[in-house]
Parts: structure tokens; C-alpha cells; sequence
């Protein structure tokens, strides 16, 4: 497989073309590179998925792990070097699947929602970067090389955020987004410098050498560290502020963010360490991924139910449903799928199918905004008749994330319900009272864009229309995929050890899943159908505090900026600030002035007179004898 470097380096190639000499190509060009290159990564991508996952297994029943490019970066000792290299195994092959397939389709969707912007070639040139760097952390063979790209990553969305730099809300997003993530990636930094300390080696599999220098103590503090990294890329609460503002960035962007490798790099992250958290007895470390998962679920369902901003509603819906992903792997006591690892191929298999109907989610919201140039469901209400492909393909999407059988959300969130159930009966219990959540905000959304009360008002000065092909060809690819994805048979090719799982549903939580999602969404239904709402006003006047702390997310953002502002700035940084100006800098112009003062004073000694200097060696020579004698 020595053609896996072009997965790399059409995208490069396709950022440096563009970001050098966009300027002097036309629109139509400048997409056409950026897709077409895109559409040869995909093509690779999916070659070598029926590649390797065609090949015969090796004799105790897994995929043999290859790398077909590695080689010493930084050579620090005999025993410990960091290496580059393309990495290909079942998670990091299924990955290229989805990054590759999601940013194909954002590419050629741009086509359509980016055409006319101004900085048109400056925008497909960040996607390629963004599209490299995602496929270079998932191919990534050891830890610091992932780390390297983890960074990119974020480098390309902070530049994918703030695309649009003249509004002064696109720059605080960007920078909110960057700066959040990289407190974050302090800690993944630190936990990479200890693993590596401990274990000799930056790779993903666990080593010997932790034993003889008894690091096995150590690495679930690593993997604690690591793990915050994790959650601040992946928006996990607390650190999950910087996601809903990024949506100040195009919708296409935020289809890329929320489906493909940035939002979910944290679950990934957790996917690749998850053998050296079986090896060393990491499980309570794996245990508090759960439980952070799980909050965040509850927490983002409950803000997503009253958010009026489409785009924030999915927002909150990403973050909730990457707790899920978490609160799967974190359940996990035993690599093997059939007694305690099945949330490993459950995360895995929901994060393949998340991607899809999240993706198609945000390309139809970017399709809605496109006709009615608004992102509040007041603008919206009644489109259905003039958006016919978004609205069933949107319809579509809800029902896979809602998890209605057949769609694809259907089979992976029960499988990670059962798993849940498998850990605990609290945790099963709580994770389907959040997809029963899910199901109720997706069909308000739904019903608040596609039926409600139509805004004649505005509609009266633009009517609404269909998108043209460009952008809905990516709805109905990615609404099919949602249709058939869950019948991929995902646990033949990824599983936590490796070896084939045959998927079955559990009956009892399947059905317990299905009336939970059925009742939400005749909810949603009987409260947001109709054209007047009185039940849904009645329900924001009763529980208007409790609806009020929701809308405002839950002040989480105020309390980080009476935090940083009145705390830090005020009480610790003024302090110091001071003491740095006043004690510090005065020492140091002291000694700067005192040098200048006594220069000044002694100057004269160098007159540049041979008699004055003979005079005064002689006199000092004559004071050093009497000091001798006397």
C-alpha cells in the first residue's frame, strides 16, 4: 500500500496550490482543485478499506496492523525516538472512511452555499489543510505524531472558524475555540511527556518497560491527562464552551467539525489508548470518562431543547451525542466484546454513523439558511413545500439520531444502551432517558423548520426555494448512506479485540429504546406541529426560570468570564502585574540607571592622556606599598 501517502499529500499539495496562487484563479477553478483532489483522497480511501479488510486474518482472528511508511523523526536515545509514519488498522481505516467521505461531500456542497464569497479560494485551501491534518491524526503510528497533527487540527479550524474575519463575533469564535482547546491540550501534552518518561516508547501499544521502571502506577494519571485533551477537542463539559459559538464559521465548516475528525478526535483518542487502559488497570480512569460523558449528554440535551438558532441546536445535539461515544467506551471492563468490551465497537460503530446523519444535518441546516438567510426557526416554519429534498432528506436524519428503525442511529445507539445496561442499570437507565431527549429536540427542530406557521412576512419579500444540485446531491448521498449504514456488518471489522463480533441486538433494551423515542417524538409532535403553540408557550411560562437558564446555557459562559475577568485579572493577574511593573521592572531600571550613573562618574579615568594614566598607576602603585608596609 505505498499509494496511502497520496491520502496526505493531495491535500497538502491542494493547500499549498491554493493558498499561494488562489489569488490568481477563478472561483470554479479553485473548488474544482480542492474537490477533485478530495475525490482522490475518498477514492484511495475506500480502495484501501476493501483492501485491508479483505485481506485474510491472522491466525488468532485479527487484521494484521501495517505500516507502510515509518521512519526515525527525532532519535533521542538507543531506546526511545519519535517516528513518523501511516498507520493502518480496522479504526484508523474506518476513520479515513469517514473523514474522506464527509469532506468530500462539504467540498463539493461549497460549491453551491460558498458561491460568490469573497475569499473563495482562501476557503478551499483551509479545508484541504483541515482535511490532511484530520487524516494525518487518524494515521498517525505513535502518540507524539498524533499530537503534531492534533495541533494542526487545530490551527485549521480556528482559521475554518474565523473564515469570515470581518465580523468581530467569527474573530471572538475563533479565538475562543482556539484558546479553549489549547488549556486543554496542555494536559494531552503532559500525560504524553509521562507515558513516554515511563513506557520508553510514544506508541499505542503497551510495553514492558513501564514494569521494569514501575510506571504501570503512572499511566492512568497519563491517561487522565491525556484525556483532557481529549475533552476539550471534543467539547466536553467544562470545557465544551468554545462548540456552539464556532458556528459563527460557514455551515459547510461546521458540518466538517461536527461530523468528520475535529469534535470526535477525543473519542478517538480514547478508542486508540483503550489496550493500554485494559493493560495497566486504567479502568477507573476509563470509568470517569463515562461519567463525564454522561453529564455532558444531559447537560447539551437539555441546553439543545430550547436553543431557537438551528445551527446551535445541533451544536449541543454533537456534544451530546459524543458523550454518548465516551459513556461507550468508558463502560468497557474486559477487551473482549462479549463480557464488557462492547461499548468499544458500540463508540466506534456510532461515531461511523454519527458522522453521517450529523453531517447531513448541518449540510440541510446550511441548505435552510440558504433560503430564508436566517438561522432562527422564527424566519422558519412551513418549508417543506418549498424544500422538498431538504425536508425528507432532514426528516431522514432525525429519525436516525432519534433512533427509529431502519436508520443507521438506530443500531448503534442500542448498542451502546446495552452496553450501558451490561455496566449498570443506572447507566442504561440514564443514557435512555437522554436518547428519549434526543428524539423530542430533533422533531422540535424538525417540526419548527418544515411545518409550524409559515413566516408569510418574509417570505413575502424572498420566497423560498430549493438548493441547487451541488448542495443537494451531498443531502441525498449522505441520506442513503443513513438509510442502509446500519446494516454495515461494523463489528466483522472493528471490535475491541480485534476479532470478529456478530452484532445483536438486545430485544428488551431495543424495544425499551424505541417506545422512549416514540413517545418524545409524539411530544415534540403534540407540542410544535401545529401552527399555534399554546402547550409550548404555556410550558416556557410555567418553567420560565428553568427555560431561561437553558436558553442562556445554563451561564456556564458568565461564570468563565467572572472567573478569568473578576478572579484572575482582577485579584491574581492586577497583583502581579503590578508587582512585575513596579518591583521587578524598578530593580532592573534601577541597575540600569545606577550603571549609567557610575559610568558617567568614572568616565573621565579614560581621557585618553598616557601622563594621567602613568600618574595614576604610579599613585596606585604607592598606596599599595603602604598598605603593605603599614
Amino acid at each position: 500500500m505505498d499509494y496511502t501517502i497520496l491520502i496526505l499529500l493531495l491535500p497538502f499539495l491542494s493547500f499549498l496550490t491554493l493558498g499561494l496562487g488562489g489569488k490568481w484563479m477563478s472561483h470554479r477553478t479553485a473548488g474544482l482543485i480542492g474537490t477533485l483532489s478530495l475525490g482522490v483522497v475518498t477514492a484511495l480511501s475506500y480502495y484501501t478499506a476493501v483492501v485491508y479488510f479483505s485481506a485474510p486474518r491472522l491466525a488468532d482472528g485479527t487484521y494484521e496492523t501495517l505500516m507502510p511508511y515509518n521512519f526515525t523523526w527525532l532519535p533521542f536515545t538507543e531506546t526511545l525516538s519519535i517516528d513518523m509514519g501511516i498507520l493502518l488498522d480496522p479504526i484508523s481505516v474506518m476513520m479515513l472512511i469517514v473523514i474522506s467521505t464527509v469532506s468530500f461531500m462539504v467540498h463539493i456542497y461549497s460549491f453551491g452555499y460558498m458561491k460568490g464569497e469573497v475569499g473563495f479560494q482562501r476557503y478551499y485551501a483551509f479545508l484541504s489543510l483541515f482535511s490532511m491534518s484530520m487524516l494525518g491524526l487518524v494515521v498517525a503510528t505513535n502518540i507524539f505524531q498524533m499530537y503534531v497533527f492534533w495541533e494542526l487540527v487545530g490551527v485549521s479550524s480556528y482559521l475554518l472558524i474565523g473564515f469570515y474575519y470581518t465580523k468581530p463575533a467569527a474573530i471572538a469564535a475563533s479565538k475562543k475555540a482556539f484558546i479553549v482547546t489549547r488549556f486543554a491540550d496542555l494536559g494531552f501534552l503532559i500525560g504524553i511527556l509521562i507515558y513516554g518518561y515511563y513506557a520508553g516508547t510514544y506508541t499505542f501499544e503497551p510495553d514492558e518497560l513501564l514494569m521494569a521502571k514501575g510506571g504501570a502506577a503512572m499511566i492512568p494519571l497519563a491517561l487522565g491527562l491525556m484525556f483532557i485533551g481529549g475533552a476539550g477537542k471534543s467539547a466536553m463539559f467544562p470545557l465544551h464552551i468554545w462548540l456552539p459559538d464556532a458556528m459563527e464559521g460557514p455551515t459547510p465548516v461546521s458540518a466538517l467539525i461536527h461530523a468528520a475528525t475535529m469534535v470526535v478526535a477525543g473519542v478517538y483518542l480514547v478508542a486508540r489508548m483503550f489496550p493500554i487502559f485494559m493493560e495497566y488497570d486504567a479502568e477507573s480512569t476509563l470509568h470517569l470518562v463515562a461519567y463525564v460523558g454522561a453529564f455532558t449528554a444531559f447537560f447539551a440535551a437539555s441546553i439543545a431543547c430550547v436553543q431557537s438558532d438551528i445551527k446551535r441546536v445541533l451544536a449541543f445535539s454533537t456534544i451530546s451525542q459524543i458523550g454518548f461515544m465516551m459513556v461507550a467506551l468508558g463502560v468497557c471492563t474486559a477487551t473482549d466484546p462479549h463480557h464488557g468490551g462492547l461499548g468499544y465497537m458500540a463508540g466506534m460503530f456510532h461515531l461511523f454513523t454519527h458522522a453521517m446523519f450529523k453531517a447531513l444535518l448541518f449540510l440541510g441546516a446550511g441548505s435552510i439558511i440558504h433560503a430564508v438567510h436566517s438561522n432562527e426557526m422564527s424566519a422558519m416554519g412551513g418549508l417543506r413545500k418549498y424544500m422538498p429534498i431538504t425536508h425528507i432528506t432532514f426528516l431522514i436524519a432525525c429519525l436516525a439520531i432519534a433512533g427509529i428503525p431502519p436508520f443507521s442511529g438506530f443500531f448503534s445507539k442500542d448498542e451502546i444502551l446495552t452496553a450501558c445496561f451490561q455496566f449498570s442499570d443506572a447507566m442504561g437507565w440514564i443514557m435512555t432517558v437522554i436518547a428519549g431527549m434526543t428524539a423530542f429536540y430533533m422533531f422540535r427542530l424538525y417540526y419548527g423548520i418544515f411545518w409550524g406557521t409559515e413566516n408569510k412576512e418574509l417570505h413575502a419579500h424572498h420566497t423560498p426555494h430549493e438548493s441547487p444540485l451541488s448542495m443537494t446531491f451531498p443531502l441525498m448521498f449522505l441520506a442513503l448512506v443513513t438509510v442502509v449504514g446500519g446494516f454495515i456488518p461494523f463489528g466483522e471489522f472493528v471490535s475491541s479485540d480485534g476479532q470478529a463480533y456478530h452484532i445483536h441486538l438486545d430485544p428488551k433494551v431495543a424495544i425499551t429504546s424505541i417506545v422512549v423515542a416514540v413517545v418524545a417524538i409524539a411530544l415534540a409532535t403534540f407540542i410544535y406541529a401545529k401552527e399555534k403553540q399554546p402547550v409550548a408557550d404555556a410550558l416556557a411560562c410555567r418553567l420560565k426560570g428553568l427555560w431561561t437558564a437553558a436558553y442562556h446555557r445554563f451561564y456556564i459562559d458568565e461564570i468563565y468570564q467572572f472567573i478569568t475577568h473578576r478572579i484572575i485579572f482582577a485579584c491574581i493577574s492586577t497583583p502581579i502585574a503590578w508587582f512585575d511593573r513596579h518591583v521587578v521592572d524598578g530593580f532592573f531600571n534601577f541597575l540600569a540607571w545606577s550603571s549609567n550613573a557610575g559610568s558617567d562618574e568614572i568616565r573621565g579615568l579614560q581621557s585618553g592622556r598616557v601622563q594621567q594614566y602613568a600618574y595614576v598607576f604610579l599613585i596606585g602603585i604607592l598606596l599599595l606599598v603602604l598598605i603593605a608596609l603599614f
